[in-house]
């Protein structure tokens, strides 16, 4: 499966408490980083979250962030702890008898630590809220990555049709090449008065036809387009294995390009390093 390193998705969730936002980026990286962004009253949540996406992916700079609104409306309501605030008032009594000055201030009571309780929110609750919606974040992410991935698999195959074509290409030159060069020879031999016997001339012939020989070169070329049209049907992460390729590729144009004799097949040869470069390129972005 050819999936994009570069998507970006986003998904929200409301309840009783407020609402939520999950917003994942990520962009190519030659092995998966992730970057985790959680309100403070959900950090514990960090390792989860990291575990969930690499669980699901395996390559590129990831940054997955959280933001949490709590509803005004839905507040912790707060709760009188009468016992203290008993207790206060009446020391605070005590001590205005013992002087007979000052006033009780009630608001001063309220605000003895401990008087006024808030209700906690079921953070646990709520969490097990957000990771639901982080799974279904990660789909849309994914789903973005493999749309794009389409994009590349089908650009990909047309450059190695391309390859494919310059390989015949080379291939229908080679004979006119091989004929042009024995002539080249023979007529060489002429001009310098040499004449060699026709064993000799024949040894020269194959030793000539050996150095500009590149048949082998063309089967790698057709074998690595077709284990590269393999490679992209396996429903596994493939960028690594298609990066292989891309290299495999360049060590055969290259071998082409040294042993061209012929205008036609060097013209082949920097068409196949183009091709090359361009596959090289998007390979640079598939997980």
């Amino acid at each position: 499966m050819i999936r994009s390193m570069t998507a970006y998705a986003r998904r929200e969730i409301k309840g009783d408490w407020g609402s939520a936002a999950w917003e994942l980026r990520s962009v190519n990286q030659r092995y998966l980083e992730t970057y985790i962004r959680l309100p403070e009253q959900f950090r514990s949540l960090e390792p989860v979250v990291r575990e969930r996406i690499r669980a699901r992916l395996t390559r590129g700079k990831v940054e997955c962030n959280l933001r949490f609104d709590l509803d005004p409306g839905a507040q912790s309501s707060l709760q009188l702890n009468e016992k203290l605030a008993k207790q206060l008032v009446e020391a605070a009594q005590w001590v205005k008898m013992q002087s007979d000055e000052g006033e009780i201030n009630p608001l001063e009571v309220l605000r003895w630590p401990g008087v006024m309780l808030a209700e906690e929110q079921d953070l646990d609750a709520i969490s097990t809220e957000l990771l639901l919606a982080l799974e279904t974040a990660l789909d849309d992410f994914i789903s973005a990555r493999e749309s794009e991935g389409a994009a590349l698999k089908v650009m990909i195959e047309q450059r190695l049709d391309g390859v494919s074509a310059e390989v015949l290409k080379v291939r229908a030159h080679m004979p006119n090449i091989l004929q042009w060069q024995r002539e080249r020879l023979v007529s060489k031999l002429e001009d310098a008065q040499v004449q060699l016997e026709n064993t000799r001339l024949e040894q020269e012939l194959v030793l000539m036809a050996q150095r500009v020989d590149v048949a082998e070169e063309l089967d790698r070329l057709e074998a690595h387009v077709k284990e590269t049209h393999k490679i992209m049907k396996k429903e596994e992460a493939v960028g690594r294995r298609l990066d292989f390729m891309m290299q495999e590729f360049n060590r055969e144009s290259n071998t082409l390009a040294s042993k061209s004799i012929n205008a036609d097949v060097t013209t082949s040869a920097i068409e196949l390093k183009v091709l090359i470069e361009q596959m090289r390129e998007q390979i640079q972005n598939i997980e």
